[in-house]
């Protein structure tokens, strides 16, 4: 069945807000963006950064719903093919017009960019069998499999200008090179400036690592000029300087304070506060395939991590309510699966894993591990609230039940790349809907990775399991919304019973800021000097 066009409706919003000022907004993130390039490692902070400078054919608000971005209205034909009406009033900030040659060169750059850390992006790409052009502002997209969530996929996706690089007519022809001639972008480009080249609301003027990034209001924008001619995001990983930082008038914006100092906020006129939930679970990965893993010590041996007992045991040892409760200060939310309960392709009633370290020992015990085992939790210690406390914690839940647990905490810097190149045997793991449904998890993590990268491009624990397999391939191409829903049930269902990816909790996100402006909090924790205005006089 043909759906509708979906039509931009929001034109006249676009012509509302306050006037044009002249001030600098000073942002204090908690986790600093690890590189300018939109397509380096698909993360938070660097998403949210991409979004200043760069935009995608489709956004997503607040609540995650779709809206026309460059893509002004799409069309899917019920099968394989998509239409996508590009705009035609768009420049990048070095005077280049925005048209279809700049899309598909963006597609080929995320199956030939060798400076990313993980397989980002390639996962949305992978799966298109060709890209047409019929004009300068028309795309039809041809995948290989149907794509019910395309528009979602591409909402994070960041267009870049094809003007960066040498080339001849640009195609989708991978095999050709696309038709660039010259070097592909790489992330250093992109820190430095050169290459930071987008439609976005704002441009880079610097990128100083550890120190801060500062953007200026761009004045080629093609949409609502923001109100704020530069914005300085700077780096403050500890929650009681970017406190103090507020208090003291450094700041304009804080991300993450500690939830227990919010009452200091509250009582001060001079300040407000926005508490927003989000679909960010954090949990922990398992090596479970390799026979010696590299942190794991046991007298026999082995790996004991490939035993579904000792793995629900780990998760029965731990108690998600006292974490919740005491290190997050209650702004979060027990998860007992990977998105919250509710939302497309969920379950709708998950099996809660109960504080249980009496049956956790028992199981132990049955696997031939009564004594334990030694492991090291592999964790960051600047990228999810409290994520080395966190750990710690479940550190000493685990020696409690006789798993002599140590942490291994590092700067996410260090983290992702060691982690990408499957270093660790328990790994910290955190991860939003980009979607907002239960696919954009479970399509990325658990499956056995296909050759294209689609699907399981970050299952650095080696987890398989046939009949998942087998689920989710038929769920994220099943463009029927009512069976596609039973069918992502049925697979969270599979890789919640193994215990190979073991759920903690759901962020909420909070943010502090002076009481003249106005924030409006996302369910993708995305820090965005877009989402923050002069309040109204």
């Amino acid at each position: 069945m043909r759906k509708p066009i979906f039509l931009a409706a929001f034109a006249a919003a676009c012509l509302a807000g306050t006037a044009v000022s002249a001030q600098t907004l000073r942002i204090a993130l908690s986790s600093e963006p690890t590189a300018v390039d939109p397509h380096y490692h698909e993360l938070t902070p660097n998403n949210a950064l991409a979004q200043h400078i760069f935009d995608s054919l489709v956004k997503q608000d607040e609540k995650q719903q779709l809206h026309p971005n460059l893509a002004s209205s799409w069309e899917n034909d019920g099968k394989n093919r998509w239409t996508f009406k590009l705009r035609r009033d768009v420049k990048f900030t070095n005077g280049k017009p925005f048209v279809a040659e700049d899309v598909v060169f963006t597609f080929c750059r995320t199956l030939k960019n060798e400076t990313k850390v993980s397989d980002s992006f390639a996962d949305v790409t992978g799966n298109f069998a060709s890209v047409e052009m019929p004009d300068a502002h028309t795309l039809v997209i041809n995948t290989k499999e149907p794509e019910p969530l395309l528009p979602n996929l591409l909402s994070g996706l960041s267009i870049l200008s094809a003007s960066i690089v040498e080339h001849g007519p640009i195609t989708y022809d991978i095999a050709k090179n696309c038709g660039v001639t010259g070097p592909w972008p790489t992330v250093t480009g992109f820190n430095d400036g050169t290459l930071a080249v987008g439609t976005g609301p704002y441009k880079l003027k610097s990128y100083v690592r550890g120190s801060a990034i500062e953007l200026e209001r761009s004045p080629s924008y093609w949409g609502k000029a923001e109100p704020w001619a530069t914005v300085r995001l700077l780096p403050v990983t500890n929650a009681g300087p970017r406190l103090a930082g507020l208090l003291a008038g450094d700041y304009d914006v804080i991300e993450n304070p500690a939830a227990r100092d919010l009452g200091r906020i509250k009582d001060d006129k001079r300040f407000g506060h926005v508490v927003t939930p989000s679909t960010r679970v954090v949990y922990f990965q398992l090596d479970v395939a390799r026979d010696q893993s590299p942190f794991v010590k046991s007298e026999d041996g082995k790996n004991p991590l490939k035993d579904p007992r000792v793995r629900q045991a780990m998760s029965l040892a731990i108690d998600r309510d006292a974490i919740v409760k005491r290190i997050m200060d209650g702004a979060a939310e027990p998860a007992y699966q990977y998105l919250p309960t509710g939302m497309f392709g969920t379950l709708p009633n998950p099996p809660k894993q109960a504080y249980d370290p009496a049956q956790a020992k028992k199981l132990l015990a049955e696997a031939g591990y009564a004594k334990g085992f030694q492991v090291t939790l592999s964790t960051t210690n600047d990228r999810y609230i409290n994520d080395s406390q966190i750990t710690q914690a479940v550190a000493q839940y685990l020696t409690q039940v006789g798993i002599k647990a140590e942490v291994d905490a590092m700067t996410r810097a260090i983290y992702f790349p060691r982690r990408a190149k499957k270093e660790f045997s328990v790994a910290i793991g955190g991860w939003g809907s980009t979607t907002g449904e239960a696919a954009s998890f479970l399509r990325q993590w658990p499956p056995t990775p296909n050759e294209a990268k689609t699907i399981g491009g970050s299952n650095y624990g080696g987890y398989k399991n046939e009949q998942f397999d087998k689920l989710i391939r038929e769920a994220i191409t099943t463009l029927d919304d009512a069976k596609r829903s039973d069918l992502l049930q049925q697979a969270g269902k599979l890789v919640l019973a193994d215990n190979a990816f073991i759920p903690l909790h759901f962020e909420s996100g909070i943010w502090a800021f002076k009481s003249d402006l106005d924030l409006v909090g996302r369910a993708d924790q995305y820090t965005l000097a877009m989402s923050v205005k002069p309040k109204a006089k």
